[in-house]
């Protein structure tokens, strides 16, 4: 089984590919989708929607895994940017006929660390450890994306 986790943005949108057997996982892929800043916005969710079919066509996944839309109300707009990111992402998987999950921030940080409230650093180490990686992971964007993969795995193993 293959599953992509996605840490979606507009600016850095983190992914990850999981190969699973069962109780093991391992990475084939993970990075960052990074656009143009100077680029119009729409622009922008080309680049991601075009990235993702790349990622997609090539390994062919089960399942997508998306963290949810988190909006504070301080920061409405940094939600709606999201939303859009989370769209193209979305609009991707349904072109290519793949399920999509959505998991909330608090479920994937409590499913690898057992705290819903853990730091991006304990995400990063967790994973680490958790995929046997032997080098840190550059970007915090691809270790979300990596972790909501791994909670998807950990969900559909009943973990």
């Amino acid at each position: 089984m293959v599953i992509v986790g996605i840490d979606p943005g507009l600016h850095i949108t983190g992914y990850g590919v999981l190969e699973s057997n069962g109780a093991e996982s391992r990475v084939l892929e993970a990075g960052i989708i990074k656009t143009n800043r100077s680029r119009d916005f729409e622009l922008k969710l080309n680049e991601i929607y075009t990235e993702i079919g790349k990622i997609l066509k090539q390994y062919q996944p089960d399942y997508i895994a998306v963290e949810e839309l988190y909006s504070h109300y301080a920061h409405p707009k940094t939600a709606i940017i999201m939303g859009h990111a989370r769209g193209v992402v979305f609009l991707q998987a349904a072109r290519n006929n793949t399920p999509v999950i959505s998991y909330a921030a608090t479920r994937i940080k409590k499913s690898l660390t057992g705290n819903g409230r853990a730091s991006k650093s304990q995400v990063q180490k967790m994973i680490r450890v958790a995929l046997n990686l032997k080098d840190e992971i550059a970007s915090p964007d691809t270790a979300d994306a990596l972790a909501v993969a791994l909670c998807h795995h950990n969900a559909l193993m009943g973990k």
